[in-house]
């Protein structure tokens, strides 16, 4: 039971470690299932070299795979992007009497089609009946989703109606890599036709692909199509969620609806949702550009009475002054002069007759360096931060 914790936590060397000392205080031989957690734990940590050692250890010592064993191996080799060798492995059970599944199976559909190689995940699903195996929804949801990823819209249908075709019904997961898309490429209206025949076969959304359509319609501008979506989402029992709720807040501010913006503001906090501090300070901009004072010290409060991080993105960081450059420059500089003076000065009886009393070795290289610096500008001494 500490050897599975210890992997699924996510330390497979520490469960590794434990084995041995158990092995060598004479306990058991680690068994199949012992083994079977050790290959998901590093198969985890994506240490392919450990599993194959491990998978080579497990033969040695007369323990036979089972299915689990190969699947976990198969998944290690999937996520390090060998799908050959992982589909080798099916023939390979074959040859251990041991049935492949839909476990051992898909992650190799997935990882060819993750690749774009579709001609070689068909030739592959060809295949299936010879180990016993059928395809299912996440069969075909990985090739939906490799066609998506790479833009190929007909390949992506194909699947679809192939689904169908076996009596597969689709669900929001495949639509939402469509939908995924679309938001990807800005297209609304192939996202909306999708929308709506989605809707009228009677296959239900989910809060990801209301998420998906909004973030298309908002990055587009529509006000009206994401007010009306969200109003969608609603009834169908989807409340808004703090992604949901700060792309509105963006798009009417962007839009010039200030009023709605703020409105849509104060909500969220109704709904105990804490906007972020971006969507804050960028309403607050408005705001003050705008001279409502009496919004801004409303949502000043609001902001004021939850807990929230002020830190920004990256993305939206004021840029640095010519200033900041300087005093970044200086800094270089100094530690630049410092590591020098140490270094010139090796013998630490020598350093230590340069001090004054109670002068730390910093503290006496800074004294040196603001020395040198006067020198080289004439007599000049620049302050230094």
């Amino acid at each position: 039971m500490a050897v599975g914790a210890l992997c699924k936590e996510g330390h497979p060397r520490a469960a590794a470690r434990l084995v041995e000392r158990c092995r060598r205080e004479g306990e058991a031989s680690p068994d199949e299932r012992t083994y079977n957690m050790l290959l998901d734990g590093w198969s985890g940590a994506r240490r392919l070299d450990k599993v194959r050692k491990l998978w080579l250890e497990m033969r040695q010592a007369g323990v036979r795979p089972t299915v689990v064993s190969y699947g976990t191996l198969i998944k290690a080799l999937c996520l390090m992007q060998q799908p050959d060798q992982a589909a080798c492995l099916l023939d390979e059970m074959r040859g251990d009497g041991i049935d492949a599944n839909l476990l051992t199976c898909n992650p190799i559909v997935n990882a060819l089609a993750h690749a774009g190689r579709f001609r070689d995940a068909y030739k592959l699903l060809e295949k299936f009946p010879l180990y016993g195996v059928a395809p299912n929804i996440s069969t075909f949801n990985s090739l939906v989703l490799g066609y998506c990823k790479y833009g190929d819209l007909a390949g992506a249908s194909g699947v679809l109606k192939a689904m169908l075709g076996r009596g597969i019904l689709p669900t929001a997961k495949t639509y939402n890599y469509f939908f995924i898309f679309f938001a990807k490429t800005g297209n609304v209206e192939l996202g909306m036709n999708l929308y709506s025949k989605m809707l009228n076969n009677g296959y239900a959304p989910d809060q990801i692909t209301y998420n998906l359509l909004i973030k298309l319609l908002s990055e587009a501008n529509r006000v009206e199509l994401v007010v009306q979506m969200i109003k969608e989402m609603k009834a169908n029992g989807f409340e808004s969620d703090l992604a949901t709720s700060t792309m509105l807040v963006h798009l009417l501010c962007r839009t010039h609806r200030f009023e709605e913006a703020c409105a849509e503001f104060e909500d969220m906090f109704r709904r105990g949702l804490v906007p972020q501090y971006i969507t804050y300070r960028m309403l607050m901009k408005e705001l003050k550009r705008l001279g409502s004072v009496e919004l801004v010290d409303k949502l000043t409060d609001l902001m004021r009475s939850v807990p929230h991080s002020t830190k920004l993105p990256g993305s939206y960081r004021e840029k640095d002054g010519d200033d900041a450059k300087a005093k970044r420059k200086l800094i270089l500089e100094k530690a630049q002069a410092v590591s020098n003076v140490l270094k010139e000065c090796k013998d630490p009886k020598e350093l230590h007759k340069l001090k004054d009393d109670e002068e730390t070795d910093v503290q006496l290289a800074d004294r040196l360096v603001t020395s040198i610096r006067k020198r080289v500008y004439g007599g000049v001494s620049r302050t230094l931060p």
